[in-house]
């Protein structure tokens, strides 16, 4: 289990547009924001990421990168970022599974040919978003197991604006004795 004030594992996915990102080098002013999502065959993700899209210049004036990421070959990824039209989205691609897993994600499992028409990979991860600190430590995570009820994302721009103006910590830390 990843922890806040903690550092999170290493993370270095290829990307469409962009190179590679890797988290170590990815130093921004405030977080970087990580949003993992299920693949192209899931309509929540495309709504979500477009959702995301929308918002990237605020994230930007608040010090936060944003990268969305993927066990979807580059094919599959490159099909998303055309749904999802935001050209200017860094979107990650060819996540290894053992790489989400220690990230905490939760994998499922094909069910064959999802809502969409679109054949599901055989292994993929469950979404999760995770805000990390410029140090490589844990500020905030959330983790799913299903595509349903994700954090929205106007609603985290909001958290970023609290916790830039009142200094606050991140929660959950606590890792002692009960």
């Amino acid at each position: 289990m990843l922890l806040p004030r903690q550092l999170v594992p290493e993370l270095r996915v290829p990307t469409l547009d962009h190179g590679e990102f890797d988290l170590a080098d990815n130093v921004h002013d405030r977080f970087t924001l990580l949003v993992f999502y299920r693949g192209l065959h899931c309509p929540v993700c495309l709504k979500y990421l477009r959702e995301l899209g929308s918002l990237l210049s605020e994230y930007e004036r608040r010090g936060t990168s944003v990268i969305a990421i993927s066990s979807d070959t580059p094919e599959r990824a490159r099909d998303m970022a055309r749904k999802v039209g935001a050209s200017h989205l860094r979107v990650g691609h060819s996540l290894p599974l053992a790489v989400a897993r220690q990230w905490g994600l939760y994998i499922s499992s094909s069910r064959g040919t999802s809502s969409i028409g679109i054949e599901e990979p055989p292994l993929f991860s469950e979404p999760g978003v995770f805000l990390v600190r410029p140090d490589g430590t844990l500020y905030y995570g959330s983790v799913q197991t299903m595509p349903f009820a994700r954090p929205l994302f106007s609603e985290l721009l909001q958290a970023i604006d609290f916790a830039i103006t009142k200094d606050y910590p991140a929660r959950g830390e606590y890792d002692g004795p009960l």
